[in-house]
Formats: structure tokens, C-alpha cells, sequence
């Protein structure tokens, strides 16, 4: 599951593709303010762009070059033109990947896949995703589509922990001795106003109910 970012100025192909790929799991987001388009994909916490090369105001490619001068975000061009300068241009702009209108839907899932596997497998994780919910490591930042909020490094460290081992319930001292090696002094107390406090901020991007409380026995999400 990734989160995607859609640049589509037509709002029945990206109502199209949204469905699809929430479907199988991705996170969605896009914009209609093609003036700022790239402060909104930079924004966004996005892990792959889906870009077309039509657009009002910028054309793709020039939101392929701009982009590509201050993030390596994965980017696949998505376009009706099918010429191959067309294709050639945007490989020599940055783009990870090309393909045509109309497409297979399953070849674009395979191709979405393939470029989320090099750009992220072959690395270390920076980003944990579950249930719609995504955690950037490298910037301690918690999103939920549009909405983001930044946690301390004893927030990232336990919603982090409890991502990795979403549906099991882990103990307050399975929680504690986490921390512990981080070489902060966490007690009871210090883990109950760490987890309130995480609480709070996921509440506070729309994100409720998320991390469960299992009295007498610790968390999980």
C-alpha cells in the first residue's frame, strides 16, 4: 500500500483512478490547483506520483523537471500521448515509468508496483503504511491523506513499533524496553503521557480510534 499523488485535470479519469487503486489498498490524493501543483505533491507526503502530461497552466513535463530539481519521488507519466519523443522526453526528465491512455488497469497496478518495489525495496523503509495511515521515519511525520502531523522521537518510536506489529497487542513493558535503547528514561508515567499524547495528535489529522487501548494488557493498532 502506497500513498499516491494524482495529477489529472480530467476529474472522471481521476475519480476512475482513484477508485482503482484505493480498491487495491493505495492512499489517494490529488489537487485542482494547478497554479501550485507542485507545492501540493510536495506537500503531500506521497510516496509515487502519477503525472499526466496535459495539464492547464504547467504541462507535466514541466512539473516533472521542477520536481525533480528538489525530491526523487517516483513519478509515472500517464498520458494519451503515445509518441516516442513523448516517452523519451519524460525518461530524460526523471520519470521512473511511461504509459499510455487507454491502459490495461492491471498492467498499470504491475508498472505501480514495479516502481514502488525499486524506489523503496531496494532501501532501508522510510515510510510504514497501515490502515490508510502513513509514517514517514526520515521526518517523523504521521499522514492521513491530506493531513499530517509531526511526532517527538518517543511518539515515532511507538507508533512505529505498533505499525510493525499491527493486529498483535504489545505490553507496556515490550513498549518501555523499546524505548529504553533509545537511551531516554521511560517509566509508567512517561509511556502513559507519550501515548496520550500520540493519541492526541492522530486525533487531531482525523485519525480515530486507531490506536487501541487493551486494558490490563497494553496496545495495538
Amino acid at each position: 500500500m502506497a500513498r499516491i499523488f494524482l495529477v489529472e485535470d480530467d476529474p472522471k479519469i481521476r475519480e476512475e483512478l482513484t477508485t482503482l487503486l484505493e480498491k487495491y489498498g493505495h492512499i489517494c490524493c490529488s489537487s485542482d490547483d494547478f497554479t501550485n501543483m507542485l507545492d501540493a505533491i510536495l506537500k503531500s507526503g506521497a510516496e509515487l506520483l502519477l503525472l499526466d502530461i496535459n495539464l492547464p497552466v504547467f504541462d507535466g513535463y514541466h512539473i516533472c523537471r521542477e520536481l525533480r530539481k528538489v525530491s526523487d519521488l517516483p513519478i509515472i507519466i500517464v498520458t494519451s500521448r503515445d509518441s516516442d519523443v513523448d516517452e523519451l522526453m519524460s525518461m530524460n526528465l526523471g520519470a521512473d515509468d511511461f504509459i499510455t491512455k487507454p491502459y490495461n488497469t492491471q498492467i498499470l497496478l504491475a508498472r505501480i508496483n514495479s516502481v514502488l518495489n525499486r524506489a523503496y525495496n531496494n532501501r532501508s523503509a522510510k515510510v510504514v503504511s497501515h490502515n490508510g495511515v502513513s509514517l514517514d521515519l526520515a521526518t517523523s511525520i504521521v499522514s492521513n491523506r491530506e493531513r499530517q502531523a509531526e511526532l517527538t522521537k518517543n511518539e515515532l518510536r511507538i507508533l512505529h513499533l505498533l505499525m510493525t506489529n499491527s493486529g498483535s497487542i504489545l505490553s507496556r513493558d515490550e513498549l518501555m524496553n523499546d524505548l529504553w535503547q533509545s537511551d531516554e528514561f521511560v517509566d509508567d508515567n512517561t509511556l502513559t503521557v507519550n501515548i496520550n499524547r500520540l493519541r492526541k495528535k492522530l486525533e487531531e489529522i482525523g485519525i480515530t480510534g486507531y490506536l487501541i487501548t487493551k486494558r490490563g494488557r497494553g496496545y495495538m493498532v
